[in-house]
């Protein structure tokens, strides 16, 4: 009687056993199929500032905004040298002018120095939407070309370069270049300004 019950204690506890034995050949088998199914995955690495700053489109349009700057430097230099004007004139004939000149002058100074602040507000949400509308409009049609790349390469991803995720790169796997030059190739500059004088 006990031999019997042994044998079935050791049965019922070699069963689970073996149950987990068939299961993993089965659940291996199926990774090994999915990973046949999913192949090999291929991905490339796009610094996205060099591209948008560098192509010919991009450095025409960010030059574009840099002269707009300049111009805009310009123009505030000529306020600053207008209200310093108006302090040293309070400064020097203070002492020789009415209280109701003073306060006119002092009128003038408070004014240009609103008109300096709202020019400087006015000019930066300026400049700011030139930037964004540029970079938009660069990085759309890059998209386009992009996409091109990707699928002569085959590539299942493209990743934008970023430090604080990105510890090593290897160098052939970044296609900043290739997608600038077919940019420039896509979206030559030259031909743009020589059809423009047509569109009139």
């Amino acid at each position: 009687m006990s031999r019997i019950l042994v044998a079935f204690l050791l049965g019922a506890l070699l069963m689970p056993l073996s149950g987990i034995a068939q299961t993993a050949p089965a659940a291996t088998q199926q990774a090994a199929a999915a990973s046949a199914t999913i192949g090999p995955v291929k991905l490339a690495w796009l610094n996205l500032e060099e591209v948008i700053y560098t192509c010919e489109e991009g450095r025409r349009e960010f030059t574009e905004i840099q002269s707009y700057m300049q111009k805009k430097q310009t123009e505030m230099d000529a306020m600053r040298k207008e209200l310093e004007n108006l302090k040293n004139q309070l400064s020097v004939q203070s002492s020789k002018l009415t209280d109701e000149a003073q306060a006119e002058l002092e009128a003038k100074i408070d004014s240009k120095n609103t008109e300096i602040e709202r020019f400087q507000a006015d000019t930066q949400k300026d400049i700011d939407g030139r930037r964004t509308k540029a970079t938009n409009y660069v990085g759309k049609r890059m998209l386009t070309v992009l996409d091109k790349i990707a699928k002569e390469k085959g590539l299942n991803a493209v990743l934008y370069i970023s430090s604080s995720r990105d510890a090593y790169i290897d160098p052939s796997l970044i296609i900043t270049e290739d997608v600038v030059k077919a940019y420039n190739q896509a979206y030559p500059v030259a031909a743009e300004k020589t059809a423009a004088p047509a569109k009139k």
